[in-house]
């Protein structure tokens, strides 16, 4: 018995570390839409802010406030007041990348589910208005 039991143990080790935990960036609070044709990337890839937009929910995933936010680690901040900080990542880009650099750069968008459209669009016209041109939206794969 205790071979066995040595073997489902190390199973186990192989598979934590085989076993790839990385979220991309997600956050609790945003419950993305599915979709049956949403994939994870196959490719890591470089370049991408990603942009969290969800509601402030209580323990039960009640909203407990009616308006979404983009958020941040702990701080949210509202989808129209955004565009100061996609200014500050355009800096940022230029510094890291060179001028330029921001184009190359594409803006993943999580959104919750119950995110009114219209915002999604304001926020990309903010993206556009900072320069950033490469846009990504992201489902959840539905498992059936």
């Amino acid at each position: 018995m205790t071979p066995m039991i040595d073997i489902v143990f190390q199973l186990i080790a192989f598979f934590m570390m085989v076993t790839s935990f990385e979220q991309t960036q997600a956050d609790e609070r945003v419950k993305l839409p599915s979709d049956q044709l949403a994939r994870p990337p196959v490719v890591a890839r470089d370049k991408v802010l990603v942009i969290n937009i969800g509601f402030n929910r209580d323990k039960k995933g009640e909203k407990t406030d009616p308006d979404p936010y983009i958020f941040e680690g702990d701080t949210k901040i509202p989808i129209l007041e955004y565009g100061k900080r996609l200014r500050e990542e355009k800096r940022v880009a230029e510094a890291l990348y060179g001028p330029g650099g921001h184009k190359d750069m594409i803006m993943e968008i999580r959104a919750d589910s119950e995110t009114p459209t219209g915002l999604i669009q304001d926020l990309i016209k903010l993206c556009q208005e900072s320069g950033f041109e490469k846009f990504s939206l992201r489902a959840k794969q539905l498992i059936r």
